[in-house]
Formats: structure tokens, sequence, C-alpha cells
């Protein structure tokens, strides 16, 4: 979410990804017209033939419009290569589309996912939101494991349950220092800041930090883990006994940011706290508007669950508070902002993830295409969806898929390592 991001919640955009819902669109057509039903009849010796004959070509029809969906991913890289992506069939069919920064292998991916899920085999239940979104992340994993050198994570709900810390002997851990040990850069990107209190941060991660002296991983291995706090403001590397070392901005930061002024910075936390306060007033909500150096938060009371809607609201009449008021000062008060749902709360951001990922790679060396960012908030509304111009994503759901997904990764890079 950017200072230049507006949206329409009538339309329910805010709960949809346009990509998503135009490959979903094109695999109807086999399902509607192809997914004949299957003959019941005891009598009909040919039953099994049948079906099976009707369920390969059901999977072939499915794989011949995944791979005609990869040819148009294919010409929109080569339009963007050329600078041009606007003249990609792709963008045309799909205005928001995003960039892509490696190839797809979707049909192979499918082939996958349908070994293990039986999608073609199903005659009442389409091809899902969900079906698709693991198609796309294995197709990521495929394609992004031979060169990947930096991988990030988002924290709550991606790495750990929501406000809390690894569980103790948790399967991730073990994940996470198998990924240290394949030479990979890590780093937990995340939008909860506490300036540079390492104490604070190494709260959030105890078990992980735990998880790396137990595993007594060596000086070398622990250096490459890094954690980036409120979004892309204050970073830190894990030294060789397991603390956070927090690393001076300008030694890291580019110049623009750093320029970035007080005045700047408090003129849009005024805006966002006001919006923030007139939610809590016209819905009555039970929460505390906090403010923070660099962002501004609506938190609930102790015990109390806000429902998504009134969230949403506050995310989204923040940001079109925020984008009006930028119009109007112009450049003066122009600074990249992040408005997002946190689940069980909702934050102002100055800065966002784009931002952090560049930092990230600038600072450690690695391209958008050796860039993989891991996270559950890829609709409008989270703070994940706009690294997907900076790097590879796999759009995750909760910290068990998390761990499916680094499973598959770590077997796809075994060719490798």
């Amino acid at each position: 979410m950017t200072s230049m991001y507006t949206i329409n919640y009538a339309l329910r955009a805010h709960k949809r990804d346009p990509f998503i819902e135009f490959i979903k669109g094109m695999l109807m057509t086999p399902f509607v017209l192809h997914a004949k039903p299957i003959p019941h009849d005891p009598l009909e010796k040919e039953d099994g033939l049948v079906e099976e004959c009707v369920m390969d070509s059901n999977v072939a029809r499915y794989c011949d419009i995944l791979s005609s969906i990869e040819e148009l991913i294919n010409e929109h890289i080569r339009k963007q290569i050329k600078g041009v992506p606007d003249q990609s069939r792709l963008r045309r069919l799909v205005p928001s589309v995003s960039t892509f920064h490696t190839k797809l292998p979707l049909r192979e991916s499918f082939l996958l996912a349908n070994a293990k899920h039986s999608i073609a085999a199903r005659r009442f239940v389409p091809p899902s939101f969900n079906d698709i979104r693991r198609i796309l992340n294995t197709a990521q994993i495929i394609a992004i494991a031979p060169k990947l050198k930096l991988i990030t994570f988002d924290g709550d709900m991606t790495l750990y349950d929501d406000g809390k810390d690894f569980e103790q002997d948790s399967e991730l851990v073990n994940l996470l220092v198998r990924l240290l040990k394949c030479d990979l850069i890590v780093c937990v990107v995340t939008a909860a800041g506490y300036s540079g209190d390492s104490e604070r941060y190494e709260q959030r991660l105890s078990g992980l930090l735990k998880g790396f002296q137990t595993a007594k991983l060596p000086k070398e291995i622990c250096n490459r883990f890094y954690l980036l706090g409120g979004e892309c403001n204050y970073l830190f590397q894990c030294q060789e006994d397991y603390h956070l070392k927090y690393i001076p901005e300008e030694e890291y930061q580019p110049e623009y940011i750093r320029t970035w002024s007080e005045e700047q910075i408090k003129a849009i936390l005024d805006v966002a706290q006001e919006n923030l306060q007139r939610c809590v007033d016209d819905m009555k909500l039970p929460c505390t508007v906090m403010r923070k150096s660099k962002a501004v938060g609506l938190v609930p009371e102790q015990n109390v669950k806000i429902f998504r809607e009134q969230l949403d609201e506050c995310v989204l009449s923040s940001q079109h508070r925020i984008v009006s008021f930028l119009k109007l000062s112009g450049k003066k008060n122009s600074l990249p902002f992040c408005a997002f749902n946190g689940g069980c709360d909702v934050w102002v951001d100055i800065g966002n993830k784009l931002i952090g990922v560049q930092i990230l790679q600038e600072f450690l060396g690695a391209t958008p295409a050796e860039t993989l960012h891991v996270g559950d908030q890829f609709l409008s509304t989270g703070n994940d969806y706009a690294t997907r111009h900076q790097c590879c994503t796999l759009w995750i759901v909760n910290p068990e898929e998390t761990q499916n997904v680094l499973i598959e990764l770590l077997e796809a890079k075994k060719p490798e390592t």
C-alpha cells in the first residue's frame, strides 16, 4: 500500500486478487463444459475406464489452459525487460497485474497439486482461490529455488500466531535453521516498531533465538539472520551470542530515507491519528489509538475482538484520508506509508515493506529474482502486498502453511546444495 493507491470498498476489490480471479475464470471452462458426470449403474462394465478417461481429459484441459497462462506471463516478462509492460496481453486482461521476477511453471505445479489433492476429479467444486494460490506458490518455489539468496518473512500469522512467539520445539525453527545452513540470508520483516530496542524484538523471537543456540550455530551462520522492524526503519543482525545487534541507519539506509524530516512524518501521522480516532468515535470501538515515532495504530482493549469489517473500514478510510491530504499538500509532505489490517488491530506506518525489501537487497546484495518474501497479508489492506513489485512472493495463510512451503523449498533446493 503506497500513497498513490486508492480502492473502492463497494466493489469488494480489497478482498480479491485480480490475477487469481483471472486464472479461476479460465479454469471454469473445462470444469463446467467437460467435467462430465460418471455413470453409477452397477451393470455398466466400463465405469472405471470411463472415469479414468474423463479424469485424464480434464487434467489435460487444465494443463493446456495453465500452459497458455504461462505464455502470457512469459510475454509480460519480455515486455517488462523492454520497459513496456503495459503493452503485454496479460496487462490488458488483468490491468492491475504486478511485476514478475521469474517465469512460473504453472502446468508442472498443477500436476503436483493434482497428484496430492485430485483437483481434476472434482465434479461439484471448481478450482478455488486457495487451490490457485497454492499452485502459484509451488510454481514460484520451483522457479526460484536454484538461485535463491535472500528469503524474508512476515511475522504474525506467518511464523507464529498473532502477537505470539515461536512454539517450543517448533518445526519452523528447525526449517529456518536449515535455510541458514543452505547459505541463505534469512530476514524477518515486521511492522512491529520498537525503534532500536533489541530486547523487545528478542522477546518476539525468543523461541527462534533459543533454537539457534540449541543448534549451536556458528558466527558465520548466525550473521546471516536479520530482523527489519517498523516495515523498513530498524535493522538488527544476529550475533554469535544469539542476541540481536542494532545496525545504525547510516550503515544500511539509502540517503533518500534518511532525509525524511520529522515534520513530514508528523504531518502524515497526525492525519492518520485523527482519522483513527474518528473511526473509534463513529463506530464506538473499544480501542485505544496509540502513537509511536514512525507509526500510529488502533489497538483493541484486552480480550476484545474487533470485526474484520470494522478493521477494514479503519484501514480504507485512513488510506483515503492520507492520500487526499498528500494530494493537497503536494511534495511537501509526500512520504511512502502503509495502512493495514493486522488481523486484530490497524496500523499506519511511515514506509512500507517494498522499501524494506529494497533496502535489504541493496545492503545484502540480492536481486529481485533472487529474493523471496513469505507472508499472509497480500490483499490490498495488508502490508505484504507492496513487496510484489520488488521480489518473488509466497502467499500463505498461517504458520502451518509456512512450514509446508519451506519443506517444499528445501526439497527443491536439494540438488543445488
